[in-house]
């Protein structure tokens, strides 16, 4: 009934409130004044995942949209786990999966619970095309958002290793191409701030 189904919709809402309010590790553990939330990651990554699919007319670009507002979705219960934190691959994937299995069971079908869950499995496996797309703008908006915090000077230690993580990684010709304009745009900002000092 519409009461079950409201009252689903709002306890599932309500759990994704800590996207917004949960700012990403790697920023927080390279002193970033500010950083962004895990959901300012999200949304700017589902742009991303649009208009980069756009360009590529192979892509199913409702999927690729879809994939980007799931694939971090379990960091509103398990938090931003980075490969600093100390925690296992396996063990962040077993987290993770416990938390979108708790989401598909509080959604149920009717509100795409099954789907989301899929939609996750889908992007941790990283075999389909959208999913390789979205493996790499994950990483495609945490190097633009370096280079912007570079530029800003918002950054209190070295951003280096987001880009020397990222660097040769990319699966997608698309990833390689966005990759090499913010690096290109970085290296220009570093040419120029060291002209003027």
């Amino acid at each position: 009934n519409n009461n079950d189904t409201a009252s689903r919709a709002i306890d599932f809402l309500t759990l994704t409130r800590a996207l917004k309010t949960t700012k990403r590790t790697g920023w927080v553990m390279r002193g970033v004044h500010e950083p962004e939330s895990i959901s300012d990651h999200m949304y700017r990554m589902s742009l991303m995942s649009m208009i980069a699919s756009f360009s590529n007319g192979a892509l199913d670009t409702n999927r690729c949209i879809k994939l980007a507002l799931i694939h971090d979705l379990a960091e509103a219960t398990v938090g931003d786990i980075t490969p600093h934190c100390g925690v296992s691959d396996r063990d962040k994937h077993a987290m993770e999966l416990e938390t979108m299995e708790r989401i598909r069971t509080m959604l149920g079908p009717m509100m795409g619970g099954d789907e989301m869950l899929a939609l996750w499995k889908e992007y941790e496996s990283g075999t389909t095309e959208e999913a390789k797309l979205l493996k790499d703008l994950d990483k495609i908006e945490m190097i633009l958002q370096a280079q912007e915090y570079e530029a800003e000077g918002s950054h209190e230690q070295s951003l280096d290793q987001f880009f020397t993580s990222t660097e040769g990684k990319w699966r997608t010709e698309i990833g390689r191409a966005w990759a090499k304009e913010i690096v290109s745009r970085r290296n220009g900002q570093q040419k120029s701030n060291a002209d003027s000092s």
